[in-house]
């Protein structure tokens, strides 16, 4: 073969081979690919951060000091505390980090901490991703933003050794265990993210309707295994002070601090810290889940189930991995909107949803970058300022609007008909 013709075939096989890489990052199948790449830059990132940034503590200390009555035989949930107050958190946040008191010689070896956390992030990406391949909704190099952009979030999983990202990681498990019609173990990681931290509770909402769509008798089983696993996890404590386990585990009422606000940094700390003002959010809360019950989530549900029979003669009903996914994250997300106070760390809480959620709007795709990226300069805004706070908050309805605007394939299609009719 001639030099040139040689030449010209190498030409154009590395033209076509661009071209499908690039292609890579626009085809939602391709997701598990582009996914793959970007947890081997997430190796090389994390161990950067943990190796060349300084850990900054904040609860690291307080958290061991709390397990550690637990271990020297306090049973009493109003007698654990740290440094910086009482426990406040549910039983599985006791064992799950009484595990790392033990696995970071009694919390001492920090660097230890860092790299069990570095796992979590790796594993935490990991069912995140699934999410994405099995929804296809978002275009692949979105991930690439979500990943490799937010110091804010590599900063609280190994840099602040929080019980946050812990929670979430459970949450997505129960997730991917739903989307695979594992509503039992669902249930039971659903109910075991609660006990680590109580915010998985704004996923409840939406949960509660997905159980109900999947059968009645299969949602008194369900919510059973949620209810009996904390109680097993809280016996010790239940036994000991059944009600300061209950006041301190699952207190709704506890007072956030105005210096550490980043939604609400706009108004005064006396209407900040003023009850009328919570009960305002809590109905706001309560009218946007009804809005997204009769307007999106039952209408989306009519044409994303599949009913069949249990071996058992139990009719229960497949969900669509999409419908799953949209109600779980707009459930949690209308909750995030209506928070009495955002702190730093609860960032993760919502963030690994951004992109799905922003792909559920009508919105261009720069604009909804534009709208991804400005929620994390929000974020990075240390301390939270006037602007930054009313910034995140037009943000957050700027995309609960575009959500109740879009329409589903289902409502578009029940339109065409109607129109051909």
């Amino acid at each position: 073969m001639p030099v040139k013709n040689r030449g010209s075939v190498v030409f154009v096989t590395a033209q076509k081979l661009l071209k499908e890489a690039v292609q890579c990052f626009f085809n939602p199948d391709k997701t598990w690919l582009v996914g793959l790449f970007l947890c081997s830059v997430e190796v090389i990132l994390n161990l950067c951060v943990i190796n060349t940034v300084k850990f900054t503590e904040i609860d690291w200390i307080a958290y061991m000091q709390e397990v550690e009555g637990f271990i020297n035989g306090t049973y009493d949930y109003m007698k654990l505390q740290g440094d910086t107050g009482p426990l406040v958190y549910p039983a599985g946040f006791v064992y799950v980090y009484t595990a790392l008191y033990y696995a970071t010689n009694h919390g001492a070896n920090v660097r230890m901490g860092q790299y069990i956390f570095f796992l979590i992030y790796l594993v935490n990406l990991y069912f995140v991703l699934r999410i994405y391949n099995k929804t296809k909704k978002c275009p692949p190099y979105v991930m690439i933003f979500m990943c490799c952009t937010s110091y804010r979030i590599h900063s609280i999983f190994v840099l602040r050794l929080f019980n946050d990202p812990i929670a979430m990681l459970i949450l997505f498990i129960s997730v991917n265990l739903f989307m695979e019609n594992y509503w039992i173990f669902g249930s039971f990681f659903f109910s075991f993210a609660v006990s680590v931290k109580m915010n998985i509770l704004l996923f409840a909402p939406g949960l509660l309707l997905l159980m109900i769509e999947h059968g009645i008798k299969a949602t008194a089983i369900n919510l059973t295994i949620c209810a009996g696993l904390q109680v097993i996890l809280g016996t010790p404590f239940l036994l000991n002070n059944p009600i300061g386990y209950i006041v301190r585990s699952f207190d709704l009422s506890r007072q956030f601090m105005f210096k550490w606000t980043v939604n609400w940094r706009f108004i005064s700390e006396e209407l900040f810290l003023d009850r009328k003002f919570h009960l305002i959010l809590l109905l706001f809360h309560f009218l946007l889940l009804c809005a997204f019950f009769g307007w999106k989530w039952r209408r989306n549900s009519v044409n994303n189930s599949k009913p069949h029979m249990t071996r058992t003669n139990m009719e229960i009903c497949r969900l669509n991995t999409n419908h799953i996914a949209y109600v779980l994250f707009t459930s949690n997300f209308i909750g995030i909107c209506c928070s009495r106070s955002l702190h730093y760390q609860f960032y993760v809480w919502y963030y690994h949803t951004l992109p799905y959620l922003l792909w559920c709007t009508p919105f261009s795709s720069p604009f909804r970058l534009l709208l991804f990226g400005l929620i994390e300069m929000c974020w990075n805004t240390y301390p939270s300022t006037t602007i930054s706070s009313l910034c995140l908050n037009v943000c957050h309805v700027t995309i609960l609007i575009g959500l109740l605007y879009e329409q589903s394939k289902y409502e578009k299609n029940t339109k065409k008909i109607s129109k051909l009719n």
